[in-house]
Parts: structure tokens; sequence; C-alpha cells
């Protein structure tokens, strides 16, 4: 059984910064995609950032140059560094795990954006 464990939302002004962090425990592939997803009341899910084992990486075009991602394979972690905060990034954050067999999220962690 995978789980997926997030945390540090929070609240922050427009401008501002925030570092998601998001910890994997049990089996995974060795091949995977960890990344993050988020939705924002009234909106479907959408993809921020996600990043493969081999270190490539896929942004969303409203937070390039904004945010980025990181992730430790050995520890099985995902971080997300997201400067200049707008308030359009208000969302609840997840992090998703997947390769061909599995796909698995966490529980979701807010991030409010506002003065």
């Amino acid at each position: 059984q995978v789980q997926l464990v997030e945390s540090g939302g929070g609240l922050v002004q427009p401008g501002g910064s925030l570092r998601l962090s998001c910890a994997a425990s049990g089996t995974i592939f060795s091949a995977n995609v960890m990344g993050w997803y988020r939705q924002a009341p009234g909106k479907e899910r959408e993809l921020v950032a996600i990043m493969t084992t081999d270190g490539d990486t896929s942004y969303a075009d409203s937070v390039k140059g904004r945010f980025t991602i990181s992730r430790d394979n050995a520890k099985k972690t995902v971080d997300l560094q997201m400067n200049s905060l707008k308030s359009a990034d208000t969302a609840v954050y997840y992090c998703r795990v997947y390769w061909s067999a599995g796909s698995y999220w966490g529980q979701g962690t807010q991030v409010t954006v506002s003065s």
C-alpha cells in the first residue's frame, strides 16, 4: 500500500513563497512520475508540475518561471518551491505518484494566497 503525505501549505501574501513537500511510503515501482496537482473551488483538478525518475519535468504554463519541482528518488520525496505567488494559485494541492500499473494521491494541502 502506497501512502503520500503532504506538508507545507498555508496562508501567504501575494508575491510570497511557500514550499510543499510530499513523502511516499510503501512499494513504488522504480520508474515513476511524482508531481503536484491542484484544485481550486469550482474548478477541475489540474497538473501543476511533474518530474520523472530520470529528472524530466513538465510544468503548467501558469506556473513556469515561478514554481520549481524537485525530488529525491532514494527518499521517495518530491517538493514544490512556489515563488511569486498569486491569488490565482489558491487551491488544494495534491501530491501524486504513478507508473504503468498504479496511481496514488495524497490527501491534499491547502494553499491560500491573500492579503
